[in-house]
Protein backbone atom coordinates (compact mmCIF):
# COMPACT_ATOMS: atom_id res chain seq x y z
CA UNK A 1 0.00 0.00 0.00
CA UNK A 2 0.81 3.30 -0.85
CA UNK A 3 1.89 5.18 2.68
CA UNK A 4 -0.52 8.19 2.09
CA UNK A 5 -3.51 5.97 1.54
CA UNK A 6 -2.57 4.54 5.13
CA UNK A 7 -3.28 7.98 6.56
CA UNK A 8 -6.50 9.03 3.92
CA UNK A 9 -9.78 7.45 3.62
CA UNK A 10 -10.06 7.75 -0.52
CA UNK A 11 -13.36 5.99 -0.37
CA UNK A 12 -14.67 9.10 1.64
CA UNK A 13 -17.58 10.43 -0.15
CA UNK A 14 -18.38 13.68 1.68
CA UNK A 15 -16.34 16.26 2.22
CA UNK A 16 -17.49 19.86 3.79
CA UNK A 17 -19.20 22.68 1.67
CA UNK A 18 -16.06 25.15 1.81
CA UNK A 19 -13.54 22.49 0.31
CA UNK A 20 -16.38 22.16 -2.53
CA UNK A 21 -16.62 25.38 -3.39
CA UNK A 22 -13.03 25.69 -3.21
CA UNK A 23 -12.24 22.81 -5.34
CA UNK A 24 -15.69 24.00 -8.01
CA UNK A 25 -13.82 27.24 -8.13
CA UNK A 26 -10.38 25.56 -9.21
CA UNK A 27 -12.09 23.95 -11.89
CA UNK A 28 -13.54 27.03 -13.33
CA UNK A 29 -10.44 28.91 -12.93
CA UNK A 30 -8.53 26.21 -14.87
CA UNK A 31 -11.58 26.22 -17.96
CA UNK A 32 -10.89 29.82 -17.80
CA UNK A 33 -7.63 29.12 -18.90
CA UNK A 34 -8.61 26.37 -21.11
CA UNK A 35 -10.51 29.03 -23.30
CA UNK A 36 -7.68 31.78 -22.65
CA UNK A 37 -5.33 29.42 -24.31
CA UNK A 38 -7.69 27.90 -27.41
CA UNK A 39 -8.39 31.64 -28.28
CA UNK A 40 -4.79 32.93 -28.71
CA UNK A 41 -4.00 29.87 -30.29
CA UNK A 42 -6.79 30.36 -32.79
CA UNK A 43 -8.51 27.43 -32.17
CA UNK A 44 -12.49 26.74 -31.37
CA UNK A 45 -13.29 27.04 -27.74
CA UNK A 46 -14.43 23.24 -26.69
CA UNK A 47 -11.43 21.81 -28.52
CA UNK A 48 -9.21 20.77 -25.53
CA UNK A 49 -10.62 18.45 -22.95
CA UNK A 50 -10.28 18.81 -19.67
CA UNK A 51 -9.17 15.80 -17.39
CA UNK A 52 -8.87 16.47 -13.50
CA UNK A 53 -5.80 14.29 -11.41
CA UNK A 54 -7.18 13.12 -8.76
CA UNK A 55 -3.76 11.73 -7.11
CA UNK A 56 -4.46 11.62 -3.24
CA UNK A 57 -8.22 12.89 -4.00
CA UNK A 58 -11.24 10.83 -1.86
CA UNK A 59 -14.48 10.42 -4.16
CA UNK A 60 -16.29 13.41 -2.34
CA UNK A 61 -13.48 15.67 -3.09
CA UNK A 62 -13.93 13.98 -7.05
CA UNK A 63 -17.07 14.60 -7.07
CA UNK A 64 -17.30 17.81 -5.96
CA UNK A 65 -15.05 18.31 -9.30
CA UNK A 66 -17.82 16.88 -11.19
CA UNK A 67 -20.19 18.61 -10.04
CA UNK A 68 -18.63 21.46 -11.63
CA UNK A 69 -18.32 20.44 -14.57
CA UNK A 70 -15.33 17.80 -15.20
CA UNK A 71 -16.35 14.93 -17.56
CA UNK A 72 -12.95 13.08 -17.32
CA UNK A 73 -10.43 12.19 -14.68
CA UNK A 74 -7.36 10.28 -14.09
CA UNK A 75 -5.65 8.05 -11.17
CA UNK A 76 -2.03 7.83 -11.35
CA UNK A 77 -2.08 4.12 -8.90
CA UNK A 78 -4.09 1.18 -9.49
CA UNK A 79 -4.15 0.67 -5.82
CA UNK A 80 -6.13 4.54 -5.84
CA UNK A 81 -8.40 3.11 -9.00
CA UNK A 82 -9.17 0.04 -7.09
CA UNK A 83 -9.92 1.81 -3.20
CA UNK A 84 -12.63 4.57 -5.14
CA UNK A 85 -14.01 2.86 -8.28
CA UNK A 86 -16.96 1.78 -6.52
CA UNK A 87 -18.00 4.90 -4.71
CA UNK A 88 -17.08 7.06 -7.85
CA UNK A 89 -19.59 4.90 -10.02
CA UNK A 90 -22.40 5.27 -7.34
CA UNK A 91 -22.07 8.89 -7.40
CA UNK A 92 -21.73 9.20 -11.09
CA UNK A 93 -24.93 7.15 -11.17
CA UNK A 94 -26.67 9.33 -8.56
CA UNK A 95 -26.13 12.26 -10.95
CA UNK A 96 -27.00 10.69 -13.88
CA UNK A 97 -23.02 11.69 -15.71
CA UNK A 98 -21.00 9.56 -17.77
CA UNK A 99 -17.40 10.05 -16.22
CA UNK A 100 -14.20 8.90 -18.15
CA UNK A 101 -12.03 7.28 -16.14
CA UNK A 102 -7.99 7.03 -17.38
CA UNK A 103 -5.34 5.42 -15.66
CA UNK A 104 -2.50 8.38 -16.29
CA UNK A 105 0.27 6.66 -13.67
CA UNK A 106 2.64 4.15 -14.97
CA UNK A 107 0.85 -0.22 -14.57
CA UNK A 108 2.75 -2.67 -13.55
CA UNK A 109 1.71 -6.05 -15.32
CA UNK A 110 0.78 -7.72 -12.00
CA UNK A 111 -1.83 -4.58 -11.61
CA UNK A 112 -3.49 -4.92 -14.89
CA UNK A 113 -6.44 -6.53 -13.07
CA UNK A 114 -6.85 -4.02 -10.34
CA UNK A 115 -7.89 -1.78 -13.71
CA UNK A 116 -9.05 -3.91 -16.77
CA UNK A 117 -13.06 -3.02 -15.65
CA UNK A 118 -12.03 0.21 -13.61
CA UNK A 119 -10.82 2.71 -16.42
CA UNK A 120 -11.79 3.00 -20.08
CA UNK A 121 -8.55 4.10 -21.03
CA UNK A 122 -4.87 3.37 -20.20
CA UNK A 123 -2.55 6.21 -20.96
CA UNK A 124 0.72 5.37 -19.73
CA UNK A 125 1.45 2.05 -22.44
CA UNK A 126 5.06 2.75 -23.47
CA UNK A 127 6.25 -1.03 -24.45
CA UNK A 128 4.84 -3.63 -26.57
CA UNK A 129 5.13 -6.57 -23.56
CA UNK A 130 2.50 -4.06 -21.19
CA UNK A 131 0.71 -3.28 -24.39
CA UNK A 132 0.13 -7.13 -25.34
CA UNK A 133 -0.20 -8.38 -21.70
CA UNK A 134 -3.50 -5.36 -21.51
CA UNK A 135 -4.32 -7.02 -24.99
CA UNK A 136 -4.83 -10.31 -23.73
CA UNK A 137 -6.44 -9.84 -20.39
CA UNK A 138 -8.83 -7.78 -22.10
CA UNK A 139 -10.00 -10.60 -24.98
CA UNK A 140 -10.65 -12.58 -22.05
CA UNK A 141 -12.67 -10.53 -20.24
CA UNK A 142 -14.21 -9.41 -23.28
CA UNK A 143 -13.17 -5.94 -23.51
CA UNK A 144 -11.72 -3.43 -25.84
CA UNK A 145 -9.14 -1.22 -24.13
CA UNK A 146 -8.33 1.88 -24.89
CA UNK A 147 -4.88 2.99 -24.78
CA UNK A 148 -2.57 5.89 -25.29
CA UNK A 149 1.18 5.33 -26.08
CA UNK A 150 3.63 7.37 -23.74
CA UNK A 151 6.27 8.57 -25.69
CA UNK A 152 9.33 10.37 -23.12
CA UNK A 153 9.46 13.75 -26.13
CA UNK A 154 12.11 15.46 -22.90
CA UNK A 155 14.53 12.62 -23.20
CA UNK A 156 14.36 12.93 -19.43
CA UNK A 157 15.33 9.75 -17.13
CA UNK A 158 13.36 10.41 -14.50
CA UNK A 159 10.43 10.13 -16.88
CA UNK A 160 8.59 6.92 -18.26
CA UNK A 161 7.50 6.75 -22.22
CA UNK A 162 9.09 5.19 -25.03
CA UNK A 163 12.30 6.70 -27.12
CA UNK A 164 10.93 9.22 -29.81
CA UNK A 165 12.74 7.62 -32.59
CA UNK A 166 10.38 4.13 -32.44
CA UNK A 167 7.07 5.68 -31.37
CA UNK A 168 5.85 5.69 -35.04
CA UNK A 169 6.55 2.01 -35.33
CA UNK A 170 5.45 1.22 -31.49
CA UNK A 171 2.18 2.75 -32.07
CA UNK A 172 1.70 0.98 -35.58
CA UNK A 173 2.04 -2.02 -33.68
CA UNK A 174 -0.39 -1.19 -30.57
CA UNK A 175 -2.98 -0.05 -33.02
CA UNK A 176 -3.26 -3.58 -34.39
CA UNK A 177 -3.52 -6.16 -31.52
CA UNK A 178 -6.90 -7.57 -30.90
CA UNK A 179 -8.23 -5.95 -27.20
CA UNK A 180 -6.51 -2.87 -27.48
CA UNK A 181 -7.75 0.71 -29.73
CA UNK A 182 -4.91 3.13 -30.02
CA UNK A 183 -6.94 6.49 -29.23
CA UNK A 184 -3.63 8.75 -29.11
CA UNK A 185 -0.37 10.23 -27.68
CA UNK A 186 0.41 10.90 -23.84
CA UNK A 187 3.65 12.61 -23.21
CA UNK A 188 4.88 15.19 -20.07
CA UNK A 189 6.53 18.28 -21.26
CA UNK A 190 10.23 19.07 -20.48
CA UNK A 191 10.96 19.92 -16.67
CA UNK A 192 12.33 23.22 -17.50
CA UNK A 193 11.39 27.00 -17.74
CA UNK A 194 12.27 27.33 -21.40
CA UNK A 195 9.35 27.90 -23.31
CA UNK A 196 11.01 26.60 -26.83
CA UNK A 197 12.13 23.23 -25.41
CA UNK A 198 8.75 22.72 -23.47
CA UNK A 199 7.12 23.03 -26.94
CA UNK A 200 9.17 21.64 -29.22
CA UNK A 201 8.80 18.49 -27.42
CA UNK A 202 4.95 19.08 -27.75
CA UNK A 203 5.45 19.97 -31.45
CA UNK A 204 6.86 16.84 -31.78
CA UNK A 205 4.20 14.34 -30.47
CA UNK A 206 1.62 16.50 -32.83
CA UNK A 207 3.73 15.47 -35.71
CA UNK A 208 3.67 12.30 -34.57
CA UNK A 209 0.59 11.70 -33.94
CA UNK A 210 -0.67 12.38 -37.16
CA UNK A 211 1.82 10.72 -39.16
CA UNK A 212 0.55 7.93 -37.59
CA UNK A 213 -3.00 8.65 -37.73
CA UNK A 214 -2.37 8.93 -41.81
CA UNK A 215 -0.19 5.85 -42.25
CA UNK A 216 -2.82 4.00 -43.44
CA UNK A 217 -1.90 1.00 -40.95
CA UNK A 218 -4.53 -1.28 -39.33
CA UNK A 219 -5.97 0.60 -36.33
CA UNK A 220 -4.28 3.74 -36.38
CA UNK A 221 -7.18 5.61 -37.66
CA UNK A 222 -8.08 6.44 -34.03
CA UNK A 223 -5.15 7.83 -33.00
CA UNK A 224 -6.46 11.77 -32.27
CA UNK A 225 -5.90 12.30 -28.83
CA UNK A 226 -2.97 14.46 -27.65
CA UNK A 227 -2.33 13.89 -23.94
CA UNK A 228 -0.16 17.15 -23.29
CA UNK A 229 0.19 19.71 -20.61
CA UNK A 230 -0.26 20.26 -16.99
CA UNK A 231 -0.55 23.34 -14.57
CA UNK A 232 2.72 25.21 -15.61
CA UNK A 233 2.69 24.38 -19.54
CA UNK A 234 -0.89 23.80 -20.12
CA UNK A 235 -0.83 27.11 -22.45
CA UNK A 236 2.23 26.11 -24.44
CA UNK A 237 0.50 22.60 -24.84
CA UNK A 238 -2.70 23.78 -26.12
CA UNK A 239 -1.00 26.16 -28.72
CA UNK A 240 1.03 23.40 -29.68
CA UNK A 241 -2.33 21.53 -30.37
CA UNK A 242 -2.86 19.53 -27.19
CA UNK A 243 -6.13 17.87 -27.46
CA UNK A 244 -6.54 17.17 -23.36
CA UNK A 245 -4.51 18.80 -20.56
CA UNK A 246 -4.23 16.91 -17.14
CA UNK A 247 -4.51 19.24 -14.44
CA UNK A 248 -4.62 18.49 -10.38
CA UNK A 249 -2.94 21.16 -8.26
CA UNK A 250 -4.97 23.75 -10.18
CA UNK A 251 -8.18 22.39 -9.17
CA UNK A 252 -7.43 20.95 -5.96
CA UNK A 253 -4.56 22.99 -4.44
CA UNK A 254 -1.18 21.73 -3.16
CA UNK A 255 -1.58 17.58 -2.71
CA UNK A 256 -1.47 16.69 1.59
CA UNK A 257 0.46 13.50 1.17
CA UNK A 258 3.49 12.35 -1.03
Amino acid sequence: MVAYMEHKDLANQVIGPERAVKIGDGVHRVEDLIRQAEGAAGRPEGSVALLAATKTRDVGEIMAAVDAGIRLIGENRPQEVAAKAQGIAVQSARRGVDLGFHLIGQLQANKINKVLHQVDTVESVDNLDLARKIAVRAQAGGLTMGVYLEVNESGEESKSGCDPDSAFDLACTLAGLEGLELDGLMTVGAHVDDESTVRRGFSHLRGLCEAIRNSGQAGTGTCRTLSMGMTDDLAWAVAEGSTQVRVGRAIFGERAFI
